[in-house]
């Protein structure tokens, strides 16, 4: 079994033995996914690169957790939603290949619309 699908089942199954499928909604999802993303974004929060580089030495197992938070909710709102994720970051890769055009974009942070 692929490490995604595996994941998303062992989620599932944790869930379920919770009987908190009821609670799991597009909406709620999609906000725990935020709320989870802004707690890993606080780690990085008001710190130069230095600060950062030495922060992430010290701090690797708090800011892992919280992007296994991330993961989770992604995975989660991914299966209730019948969504394959590694088909649609596929989909999105080929976009977002067109969008930035190596010869145009590399080495250059410019939105692709000012491109």
């Amino acid at each position: 079994m692929d490490p995604i699908k595996r994941l998303t089942k062992k989620i599932v199954a944790f869930r379920n033995r919770r009987n908190w499928k009821q609670f799991h909604n597009p909406k709620d999802l999609s906000i725990s996914l935020v709320l989870e993303a802004t707690e890993l974004m606080e780690h990085f929060q008001w710190k130069n690169t230095q600060e950062t580089e030495e922060y992430v030495k010290k701090n690797k197992a708090e800011i892992s957790e919280e992007i296994a938070d991330v993961l989770y909710y992604i995975l989660l709102i991914s299966h209730d939603m019948k969504i394959d994720v590694e088909k649609a970051l596929d989909r999105k890769i080929e976009i977002n290949d067109k969008k930035y055009p190596v010869e145009k974009s590399k080495g250059n942070h410019t939105k692709y619309n000012k491109l």
